[in-house]
């Protein structure tokens, strides 16, 4: 995630104002680690994604760590509304997964995969993380990177699954209402050790992992 001084995570609705050289080299390099990005579909809409497309340098480092060439892409949806027209659809080398509910519409469901994604149904009424992360592991899934948006990121903190945290902090103030890189539901404090930090240009690339062990 990028966010700003003043904790924003995005600038007239979308990330990609915020993040300077350094972040957008972050987030390449990251993205070349994860078995599975996950992210909201008001994220994939909001910020246009696409398939994963690695750089050869990075599906050589993949090869070489026994992991496919190239990430699958995971949406994380309740009402299923995708545009199954967009290239994330159309033009991944690797079958898109869409996350969502067991209670979720049926014909959205068999366009769903009449378009080639798999389907993991977890929860009723929202979707089950912890299941559906489960579910992930079970499928032989080691490491999973979430984009966000900030509710699920919110969801992943209340439910104990965040591991890791990276973050750049870009050097610009934004004022307004924008959301905070995690938010919804409190949770209970949760320690992290800072692992590394990057500076370029005035961005702060940090990347925070659990604590091994925290008070109490």
């Amino acid at each position: 995630m990028v966010a700003s001084i003043d904790g924003a995570t995005a600038v007239d609705g979308v990330s990609g104002g915020l993040g300077g050289a350094g972040d957008r080299a972050t987030f390449r390099a990251i993205r070349g680690v994860p078995d599975v990005i996950v992210a909201a579909a008001g994220t994939v809409r909001a910020e246009a994604y696409g398939a994963p497309n690695p750089s050869e340098r990075i599906r050589a480092m993949r090869h070489d760590r026994g992991q496919a060439e190239a990430p699958r892409l995971a949406v994380l949806t309740r009402s299923i509304d995708l545009d199954l027209s967009s290239p994330l659809f159309t033009e991944a080398e690797r079958a898109p997964l869409v996350i969502t509910t067991e209670t979720a519409d049926r014909d959205r469901l068999a366009a769903v995969v009449a378009a080639g994604a798999e389907v993991i149904a977890a929860g009723s009424g929202d979707v089950d993380l912890a299941e559906a992360f489960g579910a992930l592991r079970r499928s032989g899934v080691g490491i999973v990177l979430v984009e966000g948006g900030p509710s699920l990121n919110g969801q992943l903190v209340a439910a104990g699954l965040v591991d890791e945290v990276c973050i750049t902090v870009a050097p610009t103030l934004v004022g307004g209402d924008a959301a905070r890189l995690a938010h919804g539901e409190t949770a209970a404090p949760s320690s992290f050790e800072l692992a590394h930090v990057l500076e370029l240009d005035g961005e702060l690339c940090c990347r925070y992992i659990r604590a091994t062990s925290e008070p109490g």
